[in-house]
């Protein structure tokens, strides 16, 4: 089920009238019934492979606690391997056969009359066929439907349970209710906030009573998170769609427009997606942590990274880069830390090489801000540059939006080929610049210097004139108006699925 559908209209305010109508003790009877509806809607066949891997975690977590030594260890990498292995079965499995076949078809051309060829062959046909029988439908157009549901973000929140279970700082959850809402709590299920058990599993018990001011902030998030998402993302979206599909068939200028336009589109489709669950999840009295604090007011990559998808930045911090030693260790092992950590990160986002090179330029970006860092501020300091001043930060931003826009070529482009297509001609300038139609444009800019006027106000101006926060009702309700109205007259609401459901 789609946030930005008349299907979620309608469930939210039913879900949530009746979340505080029922008993406090039979709500998460409600929740977990309203989650699993929630995500039937999508593809009801995968609640079955959901409900696997909640079953196995959840006993991994009851044996990881009562047991000692090694049979800890094997629970958990037990519960690691089904997690993984779903993931890299429905993700990856594609890929990973695909670019065997084809290193091998470029390494040995007699590959057809080696023994090697025969067996991943064979294997690859095996698999297919009896997965075809037991699931009676095409394999390959199963992984296809499945894929885009968010797979990876309950997977890693489900390993990070087990996780915090084996190093002692969660307690295994015994009521396996509770434990599959953990997993399945709609409002982050398919796209995250990425929680921790920490977080949100106390929640479960806790009783929430009906509170204005936080419904209201709760439906306010949802309002300007639906905004993001249908004024500004997929409106952007037409335009990027129509010159990524044909990047040979569009000029320079068009390309550095549609790159432009795809940083803000899926910045404002995720940070959007990320607003509409935790405000959903706020007006019940729920707090999941915040996913984005407006990234692209960064003034290093480094800044970047820990204001974009923080959940999915921390839990590899954490989980990846920390047990590799962090940045605790001599320089070149704490460079190959930050790589595999951006390489595994883009490997994350997708089954392409495009996203592996996505992150590695990500990677490459911090290691060369760690090399260049002293030689930096000495040429800072003899040009006599103020670094706390308001044009060097300007400066700063601009350089830092400059360099994540260039990775995002291939984050967006389909294949190595084009990416690198569309920063060759990005470098030429040459024909007109594709315009689509000037109403189209008009929307597109108009959401853009909104977009633009909030943040710049809230990061350099934060205790300023406000209108969705003023103190007065009639200014807040004014806003909140006008930001309807914008969303019902410059709003698509044709625009699909949110980008990261296919992660």
């Amino acid at each position: 089920m789609l946030f930005n559908s008349i299907a979620f209209l309608l469930f939210f305010p039913i879900v949530t009238l009746l979340y505080f109508l029922l008993p406090y003790k039979q709500r998460w009877i409600l929740l977990l019934t309203a989650s699993f509806i929630f995500y039937m809607a999508f593809l009801p066949v995968y609640s079955f492979i959901l409900l696997i891997t909640i079953v196995v975690d959840y006993f991994a977590g009851i044996f990881i606690a009562s047991s000692a030594g090694s049979k800890r260890k094997f629970y958990l990498i037990l519960s690691l391997v089904c997690n993984i292995g779903f993931l890299c079965f429905f993700k990856y499995y594609d890929f990973f056969i695909g670019n065997l076949n084809d290193w091998f078809s470029w390494s040995l051309p007699m590959m057809k009359d080696l023994w090697i060829s025969t067996v991943i062959i064979n294997w690859n046909n095996t698999v297919n066929t009896t997965l075809n029988g037991l699931l009676g439908t095409d394999l390959a157009i199963l992984r296809d439907i499945v894929l885009p549901i968010g797979l990876s973000f309950h997977t890693f929140q489900a390993m990070s349970y087990t996780i915090e279970v084996y190093r002692g700082k969660q307690a295994p959850e015994r009521h396996f209710g509770i434990y599959s809402l953990y997993v399945m709590f709609y409002p982050q299920l398919v796209a995250g906030p990425i929680e921790r058990p920490q977080n949100i599993l106390h929640q479960f018990y806790e009783k929430y009573n009906w509170d204005y001011e936080r419904a209201a902030d709760g439906l306010k998030m949802m309002l300007f998170g639906l905004f993001k998402k249908v004024v500004i993302a997929d409106r952007l979206a037409i335009y990027v769609n129509t010159v990524y599909d044909a990047p040979a068939n569009h000029s320079g200028l068009s390309l550095i427009m549609a790159t432009v336009f795809f940083a803000i589109q899926i910045y404002c489709d995720f940070s959007g997606y990320s607003e509409i669950a935790i405000g959903a999840a706020k007006v019940m009295g729920f707090k999941l942590m915040t996913n984005f604090k407006m990234p692209y007011m960064s003034r290093t990559i480094s800044e970047f990274w820990r204001r974009w998808h923080i959940s999915l930045s921390s839990w590899f911090t954490d989980y990846v880069y920390i047990p590799m030693g962090g940045s605790r260790v001599a320089v070149p092992r704490l460079y190959f830390n930050l790589m595999f950590v951006f390489l595994l990160s883009g490997f994350w986002h997708g089954a392409n090489w495009t996203f592996i090179i996505w992150g590695g330029i990500n990677g490459a970006y911090l290691i060369l801000a760690r090399i260049l860092a002293g030689p930096r501020q000495r040429w800072n300091k003899m040009l006599g540059i103020n670094e706390t001043g308001l044009p060097y930060q300007f400066f700063q931003i601009a350089t830092t939006f400059i360099m994540a826009c260039l990775a995002w070529v291939f984050f967006r482009a389909t294949t190595i080929d084009n990416a690198l297509l569309v920063l060759k001609k990005m470098l030429t300038f040459k024909g007109p610049l594709f315009t689509d139609s000037l109403s189209m444009m008009a929307y597109a800019f108009l959401g853009i210097g909104f977009l633009l006027f909030y943040e710049l106000k809230a990061e350099f101006f934060p205790h300023s004139f406000s209108l969705l926060n003023n103190k007065q009702a009639w200014v807040r309700q004014f806003a909140y108006a006008l930001m309807l109205i914008l969303i019902l007259l410059a709003g698509v609401f044709d625009g699909g699925q949110f980008i990261y459901f296919q992660f």
